[in-house]
C-alpha cells in the first residue's frame, strides 16, 4: 500500500472512531475524501479535505471537524505535525522514518511498485490502430498506436483485465481499390507495361511486394481474367498480406493485439440483420423523418421517411437512421454490429482510440452500447490529433515506399523505438504534435526521452561505481531494503523520496482519466528531481551518493538510488520504452 493510501486509511479509521465515540454524528455513511500532496510543498507533505466533506453530514463547520481530527492524527507514529488551514483543510508533515519506510516499500515491490487493484480485474476492451489494411503503418497511425498500447499497459498496472483489439475495415470501396491496384501491379510483375498509376489507385511501391507475393502463389492464374473473377480472391490475398505487414510494423514498437475482428465477416455473416431484429424487438426502431442538418441552409430540403433507431432514449440529441433512402444499411450499422459483438463477448467497459476526424462517433455509438447492454456497458472514445513530421524544422511528408507519408518503419529505423513511443506521449492526445527527427535524437535535456533515460542510466552508473568502491556491496533491491535507512534524512533526500512516492497516485490518476501522457509527465518530473539532486551534490558533499570514506553511508544512499532507478524503470515499462543502463551525453544534464 502506498504511503498516501496508508495515511488515507488512517484518516478513515479516525473518522470511524469519532463516530463511535459520539464526537461526530453522521446522517449518512462516510463520503469519499482525498489525501494528496498540497499545492504548496511549504504547507507539508500531505493534505486532506476529509473535514470539509463531512460538513453537511455532521452539521458542523469544517474547521470544528478538523479540530476533532487533528489530535488523533498527531498521535500517529508516522506524523510529525498537523495544521488546519483555510476553511478546514488539514495539512500533515510526516517524520523522516515514514519516507525511509517508503524507500523500503519501493525496493521490496520492485517494478510492481505502483501496481493497483483499482480495476478489480474488470474486463476492458481497448480498440486501437484499426487502420484500413490498404498500406503500411505511417506517422498518422503511430500516435494512436502508442496511445492505445500505453493505455493498455497503464490499465493493466491499475488492475484491469485488458484486451487489445484491432478492427479491420476490410469491406467497402477502399478495399476494392486495394484489390484493383494490386492486380495492376500483378500485371506489371508479370512483365506488362502498365503505364502511370491511375488517379484514385494507391501509388505506393509497397504494392509491388504484394503483387510479387501473389505471383509466387498463383503464377499467371489471374492474368487476362475478367474483374468479376479475380476481384474477390485478390482482395482477400491483398488484405491478408497487408494485415500481416501491419502486425510486423506494430511489433517493431512492441505492440501486439489480442484480437483482430473483420468488418467483412460482420457484414456477411448476418450480424447486421440480427442487431436490427434485436433493436426492433426492444421497440427501438420506427419509420419517421428527421429535421434538416443543423447549421446548414438547405432550401430544397424535404423530409424523407427513414428507418430510425430511438437513440434519443439513451442520451443522443437526435434519433439515428439505420438505413439509407434506397433501403441499404446506413454507415453506422457495421459499427453498431461490431459493438454488439463486444457486448456479447462480455465487455462492460470499452475504449476506442480514434483520430479527430471521427467526430460524432461517440454520440452515434454510445446509445447503441447502452441499448444492447440494457445500460450496463459503457463506451469511451479518446481522440488523438495529427502528427506533423519535421527534420531540422523542415516539414517531411513524402515517402517512396508508402507514396504519401513517412512510415512507422522509417521512423523507428531513424530514431529508435523508445524515442518514437515516448515522443508520441509528450502532449495530450487532442493537441497537435510535432515530431522532429533531429530533435528526437538530441542528447540534451531538451529531449524528454533522453532526459528520462539518462536519469535511469545515471542511477545504474552510480550503483556500478559504488560496487567497484565497496567490493562486498550487495546492491540488490532485497539487500538494500534490509538496511537501516535512518541516515536518509536530509531535506533534499526526503523531497526526492516524496517525488518517488507519487508514482502509485500517478498510475491511478492516469488510469481513471484515461490519460497515459500523464505517465510521461511524471517521469519527466521525477527525472528532473533526480538530476537536480545530483547537481546539488556538486556543492554539498552531504548530498553525494558515493562517500569514499564512509562505506556504510554509501550503502544507505544506494538504497535511494536503487529506488529512483526502480520507479523510473516502472514508468518506462508502462511507456513501452527501454530503461537504458548506459548512455553517452554531449552535455552535462542539469535540472
Amino acid at each position: 500500500m502506498s504511503i498516501f493510501k496508508t495515511v488515507q486509511a488512517s484518516v478513515a479509521d479516525i473518522l470511524a472512531s469519532l463516530v463511535e465515540e459520539g464526537a461526530l454524528t453522521l446522517t449518512a455513511p462516510l463520503p469519499a475524501f482525498v489525501v494528496e500532496p498540497p499545492r504548496d510543498p511549504a504547507h507539508g507533505d500531505m493534505a486532506t479535505n476529509a473535514a470539509m466533506t463531512l460538513t453537511k453530514l455532521a452539521g458542523k463547520p469544517p474547521r470544528a471537524i478538523a479540530a476533532l481530527i487533528k489530535p488523533k492524527l498527531e498521535a500517529l507514529p508516522m506524523v510529525e505535525s498537523v495544521a488546519i488551514a483555510g476553511h478546514g483543510f488539514i495539512n500533515l508533515r510526516l517524520k523522516p522514518e515514514a519516507w525511509q519506510g517508503e524507500v523500503k516499500e519501493i525496493l521490496t515491490a520492485g517494478l510492481a511498485y505502483g501496481d493497483s487493484n483499482l480495476g478489480q480485474k474488470q474486463k476492458v476492451n481497448v480498440e486501437f490502430v484499426s487502420a484500413n489494411p490498404t498500406g503500411p503503418m505511417h506517422a498518422g497511425h503511430v500516435r494512436g498506436a502508442v496511445l492505445g498500447d500505453t493505455l493498455c499497459r497503464l490499465l493493466t498496472k491499475a488492475g484491469y483485465d485488458v484486451t487489445r483489439e484491432y478492427y479491420m475495415n476490410d469491406a467497402g470501396t477502399q478495399i476494392d481499390v486495394l484489390a484493383k491496384t494490386t492486380h495492376l501491379r500483378y500485371r506489371e510483375v508479370l512483365g506488362e507495361d502498365i503505364g502511370a498509376i491511375p488517379e484514385g489507385f494507391y501509388p505506393g511501391e509497397y504494392l509491388k511486394e504484394v503483387a510479387a507475393a501473389l505471383v509466387k502463389r498463383d503464377g499467371d492464374k489471374w492474368l487476362g481474367q475478367p474483374e468479376e473473377i479475380w476481384l474477390a480472391p485478390v482482395r482477400r490475398f491483398a488484405c491478408d498480406y497487408m494485415i500481416e505487414a501491419i502486425k510486423e510494423d506494430l511489433a517493431l514498437i512492441g505492440i501486439k493485439h489480442d484480437v483482430f475482428t473483420n468488418e467483412r465477416v460482420i457484414v456477411e455473416d448476418g450480424t447486421l440483420d440480427k442487431v436490427y431484429k434485436i433493436l426492433d424487438e426492444k421497440g427501438l426502431i420506427y419509420v419517421g423523418t428527421l429535421p434538416p442538418p443543423r447549421g446548414k441552409e438547405m432550401a430544397d430540403w424535404e423530409p424523407v421517411p427513414l428507418t430510425l433507431f430511438r437513440s434519443s432514449q439513451f442520451g443522443d440529441d437526435v434519433d439515428r437512421p439505420l438505413k439509407k433512402r434506397d433501403g441499404t444499411w446506413a454507415y453506422v450499422m457495421p459499427d453498431m454490429a461490431y459493438h454488439y459483438d463486444k457486448v456479447q463477448r462480455g465487455f462492460q467497459y470499452m475504449i476506442n482510440i480514434l483520430g479527430t476526424d471521427h467526430g460524432g462517433y461517440l454520440e452515434r455509438l454510445r446509445p447503441c452500447v447502452a441499448a444492447f447492454s440494457n445500460g450496463t456497458a459503457r463506451l469511451e472514445v479518446i481522440f488523438n490529433n495529427i502528427v506533423k513530421i519535421y527534420k531540422n524544422g523542415v516539414p517531411v511528408k513524402l515517402s517512396k515506399r508508402s507514396g504519401n507519408l513517412i512510415t512507422l518503419r522509417e521512423m523507428v529505423e531513424q530514431v529508435g523505438v523508445g524515442a518514437v513511443r515516448f515522443f508520441m506521449l509528450t502532449r495530450a492526445p487532442d493537441s497537435e504534435l510535432e515530431f522532429d527527427f533531429a530533435k528526437v535524437v538530441e542528447t540534451t535535456r531538451d529531449n524528454p526521452v533522453f532526459y528520462v533515460q539518462y536519469a535511469h542510466a545515471r542511477c545504474c552508473s552510480v550503483l556500478r561505481n559504488a560496487a567497484a568502491m565497496i567490493p562486498d556491496l550487495d546492491a540488490s533491491a532485497q539487500a538494500l531494503a534490509r538496511l537501516d535507512l535512518s541516515a536518509l534524512k536530509e531535506p533534499e533526500e526526503i523531497a526526492l523520496i516524496r517525488a518517488l512516492a507519487g508514482w502509485p497516485r500517478a498510475v491511478e490518476a492516469a488510469a481513471i482519466a484515461q490519460e497515459p501522457h500523464r505517465i510521461a509527465f511524471f517521469l519527466l518530473e521525477t527525472a528532473a528531481a533526480f538530476h537536480g539532486f545530483w547537481n546539488k551534490g556538486n556543492d554539498n558533499a552531504a548530498l553525494r551518493f558515493i562517500m569514499t570514506d564512509q562505506p556504510d553511508l554509501t550503502r544507505t544512499k544506494m538504497a535511494l538510488v536503487k529506488a529512483v532507478q526502480t520507479v523510473l524503470a516502472s514508468g518506462l515499462a508502462v511507456m513501452g520504452c527501454e530503461a537504458l543502463e548506459e548512455m553517452k551525453n554531449d552535455e552535462t544534464i542539469t535540472a
